[in-house]
């Protein structure tokens, strides 16, 4: 009988010293996401490094000429089933584009073949397409957003891709929401992302607003939710204009008696100096370096404006990029290398969670906005002038954690009841009138609010797989002043300064003969976001760390070893008092 235990029992003590195995047929926990807010375009080009920047959802386009480019019939989606499984699988929700048209589905018109005839007839290719869409993904995706920049007027440019007027593109927003609602009424739509300056530079209204006048004068419009739940917003290059674009859009949203939330679905600067990618013939100057300024500069600005989920364009870069963007946007370069962007991106989603509130103090020669959290304030500060600038922050504390960008951190002392901070100037290789387009180097100043010692760095992480629209942490509805807004917009790096228009709100104008659309959806109100979800105290990663140990503690060998050894000597001890 020895005989037989001996051998398992030294064979078990053996694999007790042999390092857990990375190999397995089940699929890894999902990665944790930092907060709901944040994300990344096109995560699934690298989940490693998506899961890495703490993205919690991400965006997957749905092009129709090419997902059904062999006819009505076939469904060749360029995004696979399996990495969309495995977007979810990380905790991501995923975010679907509806956009496109092949040539089977064109009208003379350059529209969707029978775009407006009712959403349920046979005859509408848009419909049968988003029905499809929709349907397939059930569950998977349920946010769905309905084109993309419609409002770039120059025919010729790379971005237009929307050849019908104001009236057609209300239409295909009308057919997308009653096919989507009557195919998953968990679906939540997203109005087409607008860009605000295409507009500016065709010296004509704001699209928004003609678009909002077209739904407003539809009779079934409000009982079908105005046809949209979230409205979104692609904005670029400048902190400033980030937070004085998105108070216009809910400016407009308000004029009309809307509200809805905003979604900066895609922001960025990309560099002109990377020798991976060099841009000669470029518009606007950005630095890597600036780059990685941008991204907190940004992501704060949007938080201070309302903007309720923020994410970056985009993850990698691809060899369709080439040809595509003449920058380079992607936080991670084609090669698999990271740019200084992503860090400073992983950073800013580490210390900008669990926003509860939040507000512009302060944005002349220092940027300062204060982010309110539960038990501290977390304030962003860079200089807006290309010379070092000092900024003073009211004291809630005695001492105060000031983290920079890169995430090094130390103490700080208040003193006469205030915390002062040097800021290095910017680069400032942009200027835009009296200040730089992108601000200097980032701090965040945490500090407790209840008078105790520096709150410790966040936890790595927080969120869920959310894949139904609710916001698994709390979020305050943004607090929306848009007749506040004094700062100035430009397009183009000139001296001049173009102001924001005026918004006076009037009433709808009077509605025009369209098709009829008996059928009224109940509108599905944006859901509420369930309690916040209180963060552990542990260390925020080290910047250049892209992987944690899996290896099986050491000391648990010895644990087996001991135990092994034990029952071995009692074995032996009886075999020879029974001889």
């Amino acid at each position: 009988m020895l005989r037989r235990i001996l051998p398992i029992l030294f064979s078990f003590i053996f694999l007790s010293f042999l390092p857990a195995s990375t190999d397995t047929v089940q699929a890894s926990p999902p990665a944790q996401a930092v907060d709901w807010r944040f994300g990344v375009v096109e995560a699934y080009e690298s989940p490693a490094d998506a899961a890495a920047l703490g993205a919690a959802w991400t965006r997957v386009k749905f092009q129709w000429a090419d997902v059904q480019a062999g006819g009505p019939g076939s469904w060749t989606p360029s995004v696979s089933d399996s990495q969309i499984s495995g977007e979810l699988a990380n905790g991501r929700m995923v975010v679907g584009l509806l956009i496109g048209i092949p040539g089977w589905a064109l009208d003379g018109q350059g529209l969707p073949n029978g775009l407006w005839l009712p959403y349920d007839d046979p005859g509408n290719s848009w419909a049968t397409y988003v029905r499809e869409a929709v349907t397939r993904y059930s569950g998977r995706i349920n946010h769905w957003i309905i084109w993309n920049e419609p409002d770039v007027c120059d025919p010729s440019a790379p971005g237009h891709t929307w050849n019908g007027t104001v009236r057609d593109f209300f239409q295909l927003l009308r057919v997308a929401y009653l096919t989507a609602k009557q195919a998953n009424p968990n679906t939540t739509i997203h109005l087409g992302a607008m860009t605000y300056f295409w507009d500016l530079r065709c010296g004509q209204e704001q699209y928004m607003t003609r678009l909002l006048r077209e739904i407003t004068a539809d009779g079934d419009a409000a009982a079908n939710n105005y046809y949209f739940d979230v409205a979104t917003a692609h904005l670029y290059f400048q902190p400033n204009t980030v937070y004085d674009i998105t108070q216009a859009f809910y400016g407009m949203m308000g004029a009309f008696g809307i509200w809805k939330p905003i979604w900066l679905v895609e922001t960025n600067a990309p560099p002109i100096n990377d020798p991976a990618w060099p841009v000669p013939n470029w518009t606007l100057s950005v630095t890597q370096d600036e780059q990685a300024a941008y991204i907190p500069q940004a992501m704060a600005a949007a938080l201070a404006a309302g903007a309720q989920r923020i994410a970056i364009y985009k993850l990698k870069d691809t060899p369709g990029d080439v040809a595509a963007n003449p920058e380079p946007f992607g936080l991670v370069r084609m090669d698999g290398s990271r740019r200084p962007a992503f860090n400073s991106y992983r950073i800013a989603t580490r210390y900008m969670a669990g926003v509860t509130g939040s507000s512009r103090e302060r944005w002349n020669e220092v940027g300062q906005i204060r982010l309110a959290q539960e038990g501290k304030t977390t304030t962003v500060l860079f200089s807006r002038l290309p010379a070092s600038q000092q900024a003073q922050v009211v004291a809630t504390a005695p001492t105060a954690l000031l983290v920079d960008m890169w995430g090094g951190q130390r103490t700080i002392s208040a003193r006469d009841g205030f915390f002062t901070v040097d800021l290095p100037g910017a680069l400032c290789s942009q200027p835009i009138g009296d200040y730089c387009m992108i601000g200097g180097s980032v701090y965040y100043l945490l500090q407790s609010t209840t008078g105790g010692a520096p709150p410790p760095p966040p936890a790595g992480g927080t969120g869920s797989n959310d894949n139904s629209g609710t916001d698994p942490t709390a979020s305050e509805t943004p607090e929306i002043t848009p007749t506040t807004v004094t700062n100035t917009i430009t397009a183009t790096p000139t001296a001049t300064q173009t102001r924001l228009p005026t918004i006076t709100p009037s009433p709808p104008p009077t509605e025009t003969p369209r098709p009829t659309f008996t059928p009224t959806v109940t509108p599905t109100p944006i859901d509420e976001p369930a309690p916040a979800i209180a963060q552990a105290a542990t260390p925020i990663p080290n910047a250049t760390t892209d992987s944690e140990q899996n290896d099986q503690p050491l000391y648990l060998s010895w644990l087996f070893l001991g135990a092994g050894l034990g029952v071995g000597i009692l074995l032996l001890a009886l075999r020879h008092r029974l001889r």
